[in-house]
Protein backbone atom coordinates (compact mmCIF):
# COMPACT_ATOMS: atom_id res chain seq x y z
CA UNK A 1 0.00 0.00 0.00
CA UNK A 2 1.16 3.76 -0.59
CA UNK A 3 1.86 6.17 1.71
CA UNK A 4 -0.76 8.25 0.66
CA UNK A 5 -2.80 5.23 0.74
CA UNK A 6 -1.58 4.33 4.20
CA UNK A 7 -2.59 8.17 5.51
CA UNK A 8 -6.04 7.76 3.74
CA UNK A 9 -7.01 4.68 5.97
CA UNK A 10 -5.34 6.48 8.93
CA UNK A 11 -7.41 9.44 8.72
CA UNK A 12 -10.83 7.63 7.41
CA UNK A 13 -10.69 5.51 10.78
CA UNK A 14 -12.17 6.66 14.08
CA UNK A 15 -9.39 8.41 15.90
CA UNK A 16 -11.75 8.18 18.96
CA UNK A 17 -12.23 4.76 19.01
CA UNK A 18 -8.97 4.26 20.44
CA UNK A 19 -10.19 5.27 23.61
CA UNK A 20 -13.98 5.96 23.66
CA UNK A 21 -16.50 2.60 22.57
CA UNK A 22 -18.12 3.84 18.68
CA UNK A 23 -21.33 4.46 19.57
CA UNK A 24 -23.93 1.64 17.68
CA UNK A 25 -24.74 3.36 14.89
CA UNK A 26 -21.34 4.64 13.93
CA UNK A 27 -20.21 0.79 13.82
CA UNK A 28 -23.34 -0.38 11.73
CA UNK A 29 -22.19 2.16 9.59
CA UNK A 30 -19.05 1.17 9.10
CA UNK A 31 -19.90 -2.34 8.38
CA UNK A 32 -22.23 -1.03 5.78
CA UNK A 33 -20.09 1.11 4.34
CA UNK A 34 -17.68 -1.85 4.06
CA UNK A 35 -20.13 -4.25 2.96
CA UNK A 36 -21.03 -1.95 -0.08
CA UNK A 37 -17.17 -1.18 -1.21
CA UNK A 38 -16.19 -4.85 -1.21
CA UNK A 39 -19.63 -5.85 -2.88
CA UNK A 40 -18.79 -3.29 -5.58
CA UNK A 41 -14.99 -4.26 -5.85
CA UNK A 42 -16.35 -8.31 -5.98
CA UNK A 43 -18.96 -7.32 -8.77
CA UNK A 44 -16.74 -4.87 -11.04
CA UNK A 45 -13.62 -7.17 -10.41
CA UNK A 46 -13.38 -10.32 -9.12
CA UNK A 47 -17.15 -11.60 -10.11
CA UNK A 48 -17.20 -14.01 -7.24
CA UNK A 49 -20.54 -15.84 -5.98
CA UNK A 50 -20.86 -12.72 -3.48
CA UNK A 51 -20.88 -15.07 -0.44
CA UNK A 52 -17.36 -15.89 -1.21
CA UNK A 53 -16.25 -12.45 -2.77
CA UNK A 54 -17.51 -10.70 0.19
CA UNK A 55 -15.06 -12.80 2.73
CA UNK A 56 -12.26 -13.11 0.56
CA UNK A 57 -12.22 -9.35 0.02
CA UNK A 58 -13.07 -8.87 3.74
CA UNK A 59 -9.86 -11.37 4.44
CA UNK A 60 -7.76 -9.55 1.93
CA UNK A 61 -8.76 -6.27 3.43
CA UNK A 62 -7.76 -7.35 7.53
CA UNK A 63 -4.65 -8.55 6.08
CA UNK A 64 -3.44 -5.44 4.49
CA UNK A 65 -4.52 -3.64 7.55
CA UNK A 66 -2.30 -6.00 9.77
CA UNK A 67 0.36 -5.38 7.07
CA UNK A 68 0.04 -1.62 7.62
CA UNK A 69 0.28 -2.15 11.29
CA UNK A 70 4.42 -2.57 10.79
CA UNK A 71 4.14 1.24 9.92
CA UNK A 72 1.22 2.30 11.67
CA UNK A 73 0.03 0.82 14.73
CA UNK A 74 -2.67 2.69 15.32
CA UNK A 75 -4.34 1.44 12.10
CA UNK A 76 -4.37 -2.58 13.39
CA UNK A 77 -5.37 -0.79 16.70
CA UNK A 78 -8.57 1.09 15.56
CA UNK A 79 -9.71 -1.84 13.21
CA UNK A 80 -9.36 -4.32 16.57
CA UNK A 81 -11.00 -1.39 18.30
CA UNK A 82 -14.17 -1.61 15.98
CA UNK A 83 -14.31 -6.07 15.87
CA UNK A 84 -13.94 -6.38 19.46
CA UNK A 85 -16.81 -3.72 20.13
CA UNK A 86 -18.97 -6.19 17.83
CA UNK A 87 -20.29 -9.01 19.66
CA UNK A 88 -20.54 -11.46 17.13
CA UNK A 89 -22.32 -13.99 19.07
CA UNK A 90 -25.07 -11.47 19.75
CA UNK A 91 -25.84 -10.10 16.52
CA UNK A 92 -26.27 -13.27 14.74
CA UNK A 93 -27.58 -15.16 16.92
CA UNK A 94 -29.44 -12.72 18.47
CA UNK A 95 -30.26 -10.66 15.92
CA UNK A 96 -29.21 -11.32 12.39
CA UNK A 97 -30.30 -14.82 12.43
CA UNK A 98 -34.19 -15.08 12.64
CA UNK A 99 -33.88 -12.47 9.58
CA UNK A 100 -31.88 -14.53 7.61
CA UNK A 101 -33.92 -18.00 8.88
CA UNK A 102 -36.81 -16.57 7.60
CA UNK A 103 -35.96 -14.75 4.38
CA UNK A 104 -34.91 -17.61 3.33
CA UNK A 105 -37.53 -20.21 4.39
CA UNK A 106 -40.04 -17.48 2.85
CA UNK A 107 -38.53 -18.04 -0.88
CA UNK A 108 -38.11 -21.83 -0.24
CA UNK A 109 -40.61 -24.09 -2.47
CA UNK A 110 -42.72 -25.64 0.39
CA UNK A 111 -44.56 -28.02 -1.79
CA UNK A 112 -40.73 -29.33 -3.05
CA UNK A 113 -39.85 -29.78 0.58
CA UNK A 114 -42.73 -31.50 1.31
CA UNK A 115 -42.22 -34.14 -0.51
CA UNK A 116 -38.61 -34.86 0.93
CA UNK A 117 -39.37 -34.43 4.20
CA UNK A 118 -38.41 -37.66 5.55
CA UNK A 119 -34.52 -37.69 4.04
CA UNK A 120 -34.53 -33.74 5.46
CA UNK A 121 -35.87 -35.26 8.62
CA UNK A 122 -33.41 -37.53 8.97
CA UNK A 123 -30.32 -35.36 7.84
CA UNK A 124 -31.50 -32.46 10.23
CA UNK A 125 -31.75 -35.12 13.17
CA UNK A 126 -29.76 -38.07 13.25
CA UNK A 127 -27.36 -36.51 10.70
CA UNK A 128 -26.28 -33.53 12.77
CA UNK A 129 -26.26 -36.13 16.06
CA UNK A 130 -24.06 -38.71 14.26
CA UNK A 131 -21.85 -36.24 13.20
CA UNK A 132 -21.59 -34.30 16.51
CA UNK A 133 -20.55 -37.80 17.71
CA UNK A 134 -18.10 -38.38 14.81
CA UNK A 135 -16.21 -35.41 15.07
CA UNK A 136 -16.26 -35.46 18.71
CA UNK A 137 -14.67 -38.31 18.98
CA UNK A 138 -11.81 -38.13 16.08
CA UNK A 139 -11.55 -34.46 17.43
CA UNK A 140 -10.47 -35.74 21.09
CA UNK A 141 -8.01 -38.09 19.39
CA UNK A 142 -6.59 -35.18 17.24
CA UNK A 143 -5.94 -32.63 19.97
CA UNK A 144 -4.55 -35.73 21.70
CA UNK A 145 -2.12 -36.63 19.65
CA UNK A 146 -1.03 -33.25 19.18
CA UNK A 147 -0.75 -32.48 23.19
CA UNK A 148 -3.69 -30.00 23.43
CA UNK A 149 -5.51 -31.54 26.60
CA UNK A 150 -9.22 -30.55 25.73
CA UNK A 151 -11.47 -32.93 27.92
CA UNK A 152 -13.92 -34.82 25.64
CA UNK A 153 -17.23 -33.08 26.36
CA UNK A 154 -15.74 -30.11 25.06
CA UNK A 155 -15.10 -31.80 21.93
CA UNK A 156 -18.09 -33.10 21.45
CA UNK A 157 -19.35 -29.76 22.70
CA UNK A 158 -16.96 -28.72 18.96
CA UNK A 159 -18.58 -31.39 17.07
CA UNK A 160 -22.10 -30.07 17.97
CA UNK A 161 -21.48 -26.54 16.50
CA UNK A 162 -19.49 -27.79 13.40
CA UNK A 163 -22.12 -30.36 12.34
CA UNK A 164 -24.69 -28.20 11.73
CA UNK A 165 -24.20 -26.77 7.84
CA UNK A 166 -24.74 -22.94 7.63
CA UNK A 167 -28.28 -22.26 5.64
CA UNK A 168 -27.07 -18.66 5.16
CA UNK A 169 -24.09 -19.52 2.84
CA UNK A 170 -25.91 -22.80 1.43
CA UNK A 171 -29.07 -20.54 0.38
CA UNK A 172 -26.49 -18.13 -0.86
CA UNK A 173 -24.23 -19.96 -2.96
CA UNK A 174 -26.64 -22.76 -4.80
CA UNK A 175 -28.27 -20.16 -6.44
CA UNK A 176 -25.21 -20.04 -8.87
CA UNK A 177 -23.98 -23.43 -8.59
CA UNK A 178 -26.43 -25.27 -11.12
CA UNK A 179 -27.51 -28.18 -8.58
CA UNK A 180 -30.13 -30.12 -9.69
CA UNK A 181 -33.69 -28.83 -8.16
CA UNK A 182 -34.49 -32.18 -6.11
CA UNK A 183 -31.19 -32.56 -5.09
CA UNK A 184 -30.65 -28.80 -4.03
CA UNK A 185 -34.38 -29.11 -1.95
CA UNK A 186 -32.69 -31.64 0.08
CA UNK A 187 -29.84 -29.58 0.85
CA UNK A 188 -31.85 -26.08 1.37
CA UNK A 189 -34.33 -28.05 3.82
CA UNK A 190 -31.64 -29.63 5.58
CA UNK A 191 -29.72 -26.34 6.18
CA UNK A 192 -32.84 -24.72 7.25
CA UNK A 193 -33.75 -27.47 9.46
CA UNK A 194 -30.41 -29.01 10.88
CA UNK A 195 -29.25 -25.26 11.78
CA UNK A 196 -32.12 -24.88 14.29
CA UNK A 197 -31.48 -28.40 15.48
CA UNK A 198 -27.95 -28.05 15.70
CA UNK A 199 -28.11 -24.95 18.02
CA UNK A 200 -30.57 -26.95 20.36
CA UNK A 201 -28.37 -29.73 20.52
CA UNK A 202 -25.39 -27.40 21.10
CA UNK A 203 -27.25 -25.33 24.09
CA UNK A 204 -28.20 -29.41 25.60
CA UNK A 205 -24.14 -30.44 25.22
CA UNK A 206 -23.19 -27.13 26.29
CA UNK A 207 -25.39 -27.03 29.69
CA UNK A 208 -23.97 -30.11 30.40
CA UNK A 209 -20.63 -29.02 29.94
CA UNK A 210 -21.02 -26.64 32.04
CA UNK A 211 -22.33 -28.16 35.31
CA UNK A 212 -19.09 -30.91 34.86
CA UNK A 213 -19.03 -31.85 38.40
CA UNK A 214 -22.25 -31.40 39.21
CA UNK A 215 -25.45 -33.52 39.53
CA UNK A 216 -26.70 -33.86 36.44
CA UNK A 217 -30.82 -33.85 35.97
CA UNK A 218 -31.09 -35.88 32.78
CA UNK A 219 -34.75 -35.41 32.56
CA UNK A 220 -34.07 -31.73 32.56
CA UNK A 221 -31.80 -32.51 29.83
CA UNK A 222 -34.34 -34.24 28.02
CA UNK A 223 -37.26 -31.53 28.96
CA UNK A 224 -34.60 -29.20 27.75
CA UNK A 225 -34.22 -30.25 24.29
CA UNK A 226 -38.10 -31.16 23.73
CA UNK A 227 -38.84 -27.54 25.03
CA UNK A 228 -36.94 -26.13 22.58
CA UNK A 229 -37.77 -27.98 19.65
CA UNK A 230 -41.38 -28.50 19.92
CA UNK A 231 -41.77 -24.80 21.38
CA UNK A 232 -40.02 -23.59 18.13
CA UNK A 233 -41.85 -25.43 15.60
CA UNK A 234 -45.40 -24.38 17.56
CA UNK A 235 -44.81 -20.81 17.89
CA UNK A 236 -43.93 -21.10 14.49
CA UNK A 237 -46.99 -22.38 13.35
CA UNK A 238 -48.60 -20.07 15.81
CA UNK A 239 -46.97 -16.81 14.21
CA UNK A 240 -47.85 -18.17 10.71
CA UNK A 241 -51.49 -18.28 11.17
CA UNK A 242 -51.79 -14.90 12.97
CA UNK A 243 -50.21 -13.26 10.42
CA UNK A 244 -52.48 -14.97 7.46
CA UNK A 245 -55.33 -13.89 9.80
CA UNK A 246 -54.27 -10.63 9.61
CA UNK A 247 -53.13 -10.42 6.19
CA UNK A 248 -56.14 -11.61 4.81
CA UNK A 249 -58.33 -9.30 6.32
CA UNK A 250 -56.93 -6.32 4.81
CA UNK A 251 -55.18 -4.94 1.55
CA UNK A 252 -52.53 -2.69 2.07
CA UNK A 253 -48.83 -3.78 1.30
CA UNK A 254 -46.54 -1.58 3.56
CA UNK A 255 -48.63 -2.71 6.74
CA UNK A 256 -48.54 -6.22 5.43
CA UNK A 257 -44.72 -6.13 4.79
CA UNK A 258 -44.85 -4.68 8.66
CA UNK A 259 -46.39 -7.56 9.83
CA UNK A 260 -44.24 -10.19 8.79
CA UNK A 261 -41.46 -8.03 10.21
CA UNK A 262 -43.69 -7.94 13.73
CA UNK A 263 -43.47 -11.91 13.52
CA UNK A 264 -39.80 -12.02 12.88
CA UNK A 265 -39.04 -9.37 15.66
CA UNK A 266 -42.32 -10.31 18.10
CA UNK A 267 -41.49 -13.88 17.80
CA UNK A 268 -37.98 -14.05 18.39
CA UNK A 269 -38.26 -11.76 21.68
CA UNK A 270 -40.89 -14.43 22.69
CA UNK A 271 -39.17 -17.13 21.91
CA UNK A 272 -35.84 -16.12 23.59
CA UNK A 273 -38.44 -14.96 27.12
CA UNK A 274 -40.26 -19.01 26.52
CA UNK A 275 -36.69 -20.88 26.11
CA UNK A 276 -38.48 -22.21 22.40
CA UNK A 277 -35.55 -22.36 19.47
CA UNK A 278 -36.13 -19.01 17.70
CA UNK A 279 -34.54 -20.59 14.86
CA UNK A 280 -36.62 -23.10 14.47
CA UNK A 281 -39.58 -21.04 14.83
CA UNK A 282 -38.66 -18.13 12.25
CA UNK A 283 -37.88 -21.07 9.38
CA UNK A 284 -41.73 -22.74 10.31
CA UNK A 285 -43.29 -19.03 10.26
CA UNK A 286 -41.44 -18.23 6.99
CA UNK A 287 -42.05 -21.44 5.73
CA UNK A 288 -45.99 -21.54 6.33
CA UNK A 289 -46.27 -17.61 4.93
CA UNK A 290 -44.58 -18.68 1.67
CA UNK A 291 -46.77 -21.42 0.90
CA UNK A 292 -48.99 -20.70 -2.24
CA UNK A 293 -51.99 -21.44 -0.20
CA UNK A 294 -51.17 -18.78 2.15
CA UNK A 295 -50.26 -16.34 -0.19
CA UNK A 296 -53.53 -16.59 -2.72
CA UNK A 297 -55.92 -16.52 0.13
CA UNK A 298 -54.05 -13.90 2.00
CA UNK A 299 -51.84 -11.87 -0.05
CA UNK A 300 -52.63 -9.81 -3.88
CA UNK A 301 -50.42 -9.93 -6.31
CA UNK A 302 -48.88 -6.34 -5.25
CA UNK A 303 -48.20 -7.30 -1.70
CA UNK A 304 -46.82 -10.36 -2.46
CA UNK A 305 -44.28 -8.40 -5.18
CA UNK A 306 -43.50 -6.17 -2.49
CA UNK A 307 -43.26 -8.81 0.16
CA UNK A 308 -40.34 -11.05 -1.83
CA UNK A 309 -38.49 -7.93 -2.77
CA UNK A 310 -38.35 -6.75 0.85
CA UNK A 311 -36.98 -9.39 2.58
CA UNK A 312 -35.36 -10.79 -0.51
CA UNK A 313 -33.08 -7.30 0.03
CA UNK A 314 -33.26 -7.60 2.95
CA UNK A 315 -31.29 -10.69 3.07
CA UNK A 316 -28.93 -9.24 0.48
CA UNK A 317 -28.10 -6.56 3.23
CA UNK A 318 -27.80 -8.67 6.11
CA UNK A 319 -25.47 -11.34 4.31
CA UNK A 320 -23.43 -8.85 2.90
CA UNK A 321 -22.30 -7.36 6.82
CA UNK A 322 -22.51 -11.02 7.99
CA UNK A 323 -19.62 -12.10 5.29
CA UNK A 324 -17.52 -8.82 6.27
CA UNK A 325 -18.04 -9.86 9.73
CA UNK A 326 -16.44 -13.02 9.41
CA UNK A 327 -13.74 -11.65 7.32
CA UNK A 328 -13.01 -9.10 9.74
CA UNK A 329 -13.19 -11.52 12.72
CA UNK A 330 -9.44 -12.87 11.83
CA UNK A 331 -8.01 -9.56 13.36
CA UNK A 332 -9.06 -10.95 16.99
CA UNK A 333 -8.32 -14.93 17.06
CA UNK A 334 -5.63 -16.30 18.80
CA UNK A 335 -3.46 -18.44 16.13
CA UNK A 336 -0.44 -20.91 16.98
CA UNK A 337 1.08 -23.24 15.48
CA UNK A 338 -0.85 -26.37 17.05
CA UNK A 339 -3.56 -24.69 16.41
CA UNK A 340 -3.25 -24.16 12.99
CA UNK A 341 -2.20 -27.40 12.38
CA UNK A 342 -5.25 -28.70 14.47
CA UNK A 343 -7.66 -26.54 12.27
CA UNK A 344 -5.93 -28.17 9.21
CA UNK A 345 -5.90 -31.80 10.15
CA UNK A 346 -10.00 -31.49 11.54
CA UNK A 347 -10.98 -30.14 7.98
CA UNK A 348 -10.89 -33.74 6.26
CA UNK A 349 -12.51 -35.20 10.06
CA UNK A 350 -15.67 -33.00 9.41
CA UNK A 351 -15.63 -33.95 5.65
CA UNK A 352 -15.93 -37.51 6.51
CA UNK A 353 -18.26 -37.20 9.45
CA UNK A 354 -20.69 -35.35 7.39
CA UNK A 355 -20.45 -38.28 4.30
CA UNK A 356 -21.48 -41.05 6.76
CA UNK A 357 -23.75 -38.81 8.63
CA UNK A 358 -25.42 -37.85 5.02
CA UNK A 359 -24.61 -41.53 3.83
CA UNK A 360 -26.73 -43.32 6.28
CA UNK A 361 -30.11 -42.21 5.95
CA UNK A 362 -29.52 -41.87 1.85
CA UNK A 363 -29.17 -45.86 1.72
CA UNK A 364 -31.91 -46.66 4.14
CA UNK A 365 -34.40 -44.45 1.81
CA UNK A 366 -32.69 -45.33 -1.50
CA UNK A 367 -35.14 -48.12 -2.33
CA UNK A 368 -38.35 -45.61 -1.02
CA UNK A 369 -36.92 -42.53 -2.88
CA UNK A 370 -35.29 -41.60 -6.07
CA UNK A 371 -32.24 -39.93 -5.34
CA UNK A 372 -29.97 -37.94 -7.98
CA UNK A 373 -27.07 -40.15 -8.77
CA UNK A 374 -23.96 -38.90 -6.27
CA UNK A 375 -26.35 -37.33 -3.90
CA UNK A 376 -23.42 -37.79 -0.89
CA UNK A 377 -20.69 -36.66 -2.75
CA UNK A 378 -22.37 -33.23 -3.80
CA UNK A 379 -24.40 -32.86 -0.44
CA UNK A 380 -21.37 -33.23 1.49
CA UNK A 381 -19.42 -30.78 -0.64
CA UNK A 382 -22.42 -28.61 -0.81
CA UNK A 383 -22.86 -28.20 2.78
CA UNK A 384 -20.61 -25.50 3.97
CA UNK A 385 -20.03 -24.55 7.36
CA UNK A 386 -20.45 -20.69 8.03
CA UNK A 387 -21.13 -17.64 10.49
CA UNK A 388 -23.45 -19.96 12.80
CA UNK A 389 -20.45 -21.83 13.84
CA UNK A 390 -18.33 -19.07 14.19
CA UNK A 391 -21.07 -17.44 16.92
CA UNK A 392 -21.59 -20.61 18.34
CA UNK A 393 -17.70 -21.20 19.24
CA UNK A 394 -17.73 -17.11 20.90
CA UNK A 395 -20.08 -18.29 23.04
CA UNK A 396 -17.83 -20.71 24.68
CA UNK A 397 -16.58 -20.27 28.12
CA UNK A 398 -13.00 -19.60 28.72
CA UNK A 399 -12.27 -23.19 30.31
CA UNK A 400 -13.98 -25.14 27.30
CA UNK A 401 -10.93 -24.70 25.45
CA UNK A 402 -12.18 -21.55 23.85
CA UNK A 403 -9.05 -20.35 21.96
CA UNK A 404 -8.54 -23.73 20.46
CA UNK A 405 -12.30 -24.29 19.15
CA UNK A 406 -12.64 -20.48 18.00
CA UNK A 407 -9.04 -21.13 15.95
CA UNK A 408 -10.23 -24.57 14.40
CA UNK A 409 -13.89 -23.51 13.75
CA UNK A 410 -12.47 -20.34 11.94
CA UNK A 411 -10.53 -22.33 9.88
CA UNK A 412 -12.87 -24.83 8.88
CA UNK A 413 -15.25 -21.87 8.12
CA UNK A 414 -12.64 -20.35 5.91
CA UNK A 415 -11.93 -23.68 3.55
CA UNK A 416 -16.12 -24.47 3.51
CA UNK A 417 -17.06 -20.82 2.19
CA UNK A 418 -13.92 -20.62 0.04
CA UNK A 419 -12.01 -23.96 -0.84
CA UNK A 420 -15.69 -25.77 -1.23
CA UNK A 421 -17.54 -22.63 -2.00
CA UNK A 422 -15.37 -22.38 -5.32
CA UNK A 423 -15.34 -25.58 -6.46
CA UNK A 424 -19.09 -26.90 -5.78
CA UNK A 425 -20.06 -25.82 -9.39
CA UNK A 426 -17.24 -27.45 -11.20
CA UNK A 427 -17.91 -30.68 -9.56
CA UNK A 428 -21.45 -30.82 -9.84
CA UNK A 429 -20.70 -29.83 -13.89
CA UNK A 430 -17.81 -32.86 -13.68
CA UNK A 431 -20.55 -35.21 -12.54
CA UNK A 432 -23.14 -34.45 -14.56
CA UNK A 433 -20.67 -35.07 -17.52
CA UNK A 434 -19.69 -38.46 -15.75
CA UNK A 435 -22.93 -39.53 -15.71
CA UNK A 436 -24.02 -38.68 -19.12
CA UNK A 437 -21.41 -40.05 -20.91
CA UNK A 438 -22.15 -43.09 -18.29
CA UNK A 439 -25.43 -43.19 -19.54
CA UNK A 440 -24.27 -43.27 -23.32
CA UNK A 441 -22.10 -46.26 -22.42
CA UNK A 442 -24.64 -48.41 -21.17
CA UNK A 443 -27.55 -46.98 -23.91
CA UNK A 444 -24.53 -48.32 -26.58
CA UNK A 445 -24.25 -51.61 -25.43
CA UNK A 446 -27.82 -52.27 -24.56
Amino acid sequence: MSEFGIRVVYICLPQKSLQHPMSLYTIITLLIVLAAIFGYVNARFLKLPDTIGLMVISLLFTLGVMGVGAFIPAVPEAARSLIEQVDFQQVLMDIMLSFLLFAGALHTDFSKLKEMRWPILLFATFGVLLSTFIIGGLSYAIFSLLGLDVAFIYCLLFGSLISPTDPIAVLSLLKSAGVPKKLETKIVGESLFNDGIGVVIFLTIFNIARASGAHIEWNEVGLLFIEEVLGGIGLGLLLGYLAWYLMRTIDNYDTEIMISLAVVMGGTLIASNFHFSAPLAMVVAGLFIGTDRFRTTSMSDVTEQYIDKFWEVLDILLNAVLFVLIGLEIIILTFSGQYILAGVLMIPITLLARFVAIGIPIRLLQKRLQFVPNTTLVMTWGGLRGGISIALALSLEPFMARDLLITVTYLIVLFSIVGQGLTIQPLVKRLAREERKKNQEETSVS
